[in-house]
């Protein structure tokens, strides 16, 4: 029953991490600009992010626009686009596989064993998709950093919130999916084949037939087997 609920446990926490990927890649504040004067006063701010460029007036007006082809984009913002995607597909299809092998489900008649290795697969996959949102996240963020201490950068950059959105999904997703792995140990196998040969006892004389006894030979007393003698 313990291992029951920590499935759920895990499964939800999971979910939330799947969540919390799709609003970081669709946020568009990956990047946001750096104000580094003295003055409180701003005008407007832009905002980059892996599907559109938005620019925020001081007004309270957001203006979006979408990037308007792939190929102009850097390799990077290719990259990172791909990876994301990549993360939410293998999430969704981690959770149908997650679902199906749960302790509380009966999608899947397989038996115990069988639906802890499913479960453990689909922890597996929610591995790799954590791996897959972390690594354009802290990519983003190692050349957000790197440009804003190059003194030839003119335009300072700033880590925008969808990177730390990003950060908390690739941590749910990952507890999620070890917590999947390690409480879902499949119970140990009965042993296979045929059993092994033992050796039966031998039974006594008392507990069977009498042993065998030879016939005496002729001329011979039966019982001591000494030869009789006859008297005259």
């Amino acid at each position: 029953m313990a291992s029951t609920g920590l499935e759920v446990v895990s499964f939800t926490v999971a979910i939330l991490g799947w969540i919390l990927e799709l609003v970081a890649c669709v946020l568009p504040t990956w990047r946001v600009t750096a104000y580094l004067g003295k003055s409180i006063i701003v005008a407007q701010s832009t905002w980059e992010g892996l599907w559109m460029q938005c620019v925020w007036q001081a007004t309270g007006y957001v203006q979006c626009k979408v990037h308007d082809s792939m190929l102009a984009l850097s390799g990077q913002l290719q990259a990172a686009r791909a990876m994301t995607v990549l993360s939410a597909v293998i999430g969704i299809l981690a959770m149908f596989v997650t679902a199906v092998g749960l302790r509380c489900t009966t999608c899947a008649d397989v038996g115990r064993r069988g639906k802890a290795h499913i479960v453990q697969a689909g922890g597996v996959m929610l591995l790799m998709a954590s791996v897959l949102v972390l690594i354009p996240v802290s990519w983003t963020a190692h050349h957000v950093v790197r440009d804003f201490h190059d003194p030839g950068v003119q335009t300072k950059q700033d880590l925008g919130g969808a990177l730390f959105v990003g950060w908390a999904a690739a941590l749910l997703l990952a507890l999620g999916g070890a917590l999947l792995v390690c409480c879902s140990c499949p119970p140990p196998s009965a042993p296979q084949g045929r059993p092994p040969y033992t050796m039966q006892p031998l039974t006594s004389c008392s507990q069977g037939t009498a042993p065998y006894r030879a016939p005496p030979l002729a001329g011979t007393n039966g019982k001591s087997g000494q030869p009789v003698r006859e008297f005259v």
